[in-house]
């Protein structure tokens, strides 16, 4: 299994030519298949691709985490690189997904719904447990006994005028299996990191979670330097994730710097980051 991070929040260390923006889109080598894992938000994703050697017009299956629109701007170049691959999503919102900052800045951040409706016949909506293709586990409306991140207070879906808090009913968790590894990717984790590794883990009873690749919406907004949650609480995430027996964690955009350095001091080295460009294989 490999998965290349085409675009995150940061420039490739090794590779400035790479185009950074806040987002995030991953593609996934499968048993002999090819997953991309949302699309960031613009078409930076695909010229990165095209740099990386990455064909997205071989893509098999394409899966949106969730209804923003750093993770699925990029739809509409990826309609026109690709002309076949099903395209996961989750179910609707229910109205405009929309950010609220400073207590009174209102910035609507939802995905193209004139874009979704032109292009319908390629969309699966995700109702429940899907298998998007052989080793790719969809799961919709992960609840779990765990708190969702603080962050989510700032996110809203507009409805008949007015707001309600979002309750991402739109988020998907993804478990990827190739043989005996098993590999959780968490998109932005709004339904709660440790609630979408146990929904996963719930479904391969006695497999371990050989890593979480993802963002867990641990960044403040903005600037995005800062932290959503007390330091203690970013701490105890990270010992309860090893304590589920994950074998390691590669975390990057809504996390943040100030929450990984937390991460790392509780996780030691099984907690790392990736940026543009960064390539694992397990």
């Amino acid at each position: 299994m490999k998965i290349t991070t085409l675009v995150e929040n940061r420039p490739s260390p090794d590779d400035p030519a790479l185009a950074a923006e806040w987002g995030l889109s991953q593609h996934v080598e499968i048993g002999g298949r090819r997953l991309l894992f949302d699309m960031g938000a613009s078409d930076a994703f695909a010229r990165n691709a095209a740099r990386l050697g990455v064909d997205l017009g071989a893509v098999d299956a394409a899966i949106v985490s969730h209804h923003h629109y750093d993770h699925g701007g990029g739809l509409a170049r990826f309609l026109e690189l690709n002309d076949h691959a099903p395209i996961y999503v989750g179910e609707s919102p229910g109205g405009d997904p929309v950010v609220k900052l400073l207590g009174f800045v209102k910035k609507v951040v939802g995905l193209d719904a004139a874009l979704l409706a032109r292009h319908a016949a390629r969309f699966r909506v995700v109702r429940e447990r899907t298998e998007a293709m052989p080793g790719v586990l969809l799961l919709p409306h992960v609840q779990g006994r765990h708190a969702r991140p603080a962050g989510n207070r700032q996110l809203f879906v507009r409805k008949d005028g007015h707001l309600e808090p979002d309750d991402f009913r739109h988020e998907l968790t993804v478990a990827l299996r190739e043989g005996e590894t098993l590999v959780v990717l968490t998109g932005c984790a709004h339904s709660g990191l440790l609630n979408m590794v146990e929904a996963a883990a719930a479904e391969f009873p006695g497999m371990p979670v050989k890593a979480v690749v993802g963002g867990f919406h641990l960044a403040s907004l903005p600037p995005f330097r800062g932290a959503s949650e007390r330091a203690e609480v970013i701490a105890a995430v990270g010992r309860q994730v090893l304590e589920l027996g994950v074998g390691k964690t590669w975390t990057g955009h809504c996390t943040g710097e100030t929450a990984f350095a937390v991460l790392r001091e509780s996780m030691g080295a099984r907690v790392a980051e990736f940026r543009t460009g960064t390539r694992l294989e397990f």
